[in-house]
């Protein structure tokens, strides 16, 4: 007997597509390549997420710690993000990243890296990060221990991951969701 396949990731019927739900770029479509773990944040939880931000990110500087298909932080640059910076260490994604940040002519950077290596060597500080690494992996609370000095006082961090949030010292958490598997909250820094 043959396995069942899943159903590859679909935006507008369309596989390996996620749509950007406002602002600038909105209804574009952005590709990305297969990855393990890869499940890009839906449309109603990124539309969510971004109603309890506000819709106006302008001046704010954003880190998406685990790029992947770039959903959130092409988001963060299509609502008027000062600085977004997208931080990936596969290179079939990078290169995805890359091509969509110029169909879009988007402001963003783009880093090929380890995201917890990354963050272990920045000193920027951000207005908000994503944390939305690879499903069921353990990276969120790893990121998450160490990503306090990197966020500005009343700073977010936005993590989605296939459990409840384990919420780290200096933190509460502003709202929280489900979707399916995932969990998502928007946690902000006291």
């Amino acid at each position: 007997m043959l396995a069942k396949q899943a159903a590859p990731k679909r935006a507008h019927g369309a596989a390996n597509r996620v749509r950007i739900v406002g602002g600038r770029y909105r209804s574009r479509l952005l590709a990305f390549p297969d990855g393990t773990g890869l499940r890009p944040t839906p449309d109603r939880v990124r539309e969510t997420l971004f109603n309890w931000l506000g819709q106006d990110l302008a001046g704010w500087r954003c880190v998406d710690l685990f790029a992947g298909s770039g959903a959130l932080g092409f988001e963060a640059a299509s609502r008027g993000a000062a600085r977004v910076l997208m931080i990936e260490r596969d290179a079939n994604a990078v290169a995805a990243l890359e091509k969509n940040r110029g169909a879009l002519g988007a402001a963003v950077d783009i880093v090929r890296a380890d995201a917890l290596a990354w963050l272990g060597g920045n000193r920027e500080t951000f207005d908000l990060a994503f944390v939305d690494p690879p499903f069921d992996s353990d990276m969120a609370a790893l990121a998450l221990a160490g990503l306090a000095p990197h966020i500005a006082s009343g700073g977010y961090v936005y993590v989605e991951q296939g459990a409840e949030t384990a919420v780290p010292p200096g933190f509460v958490v502003h709202r929280s969701g489900r979707a399916g598997r995932s969990h998502f909250a928007l946690l902000m820094k006291e």
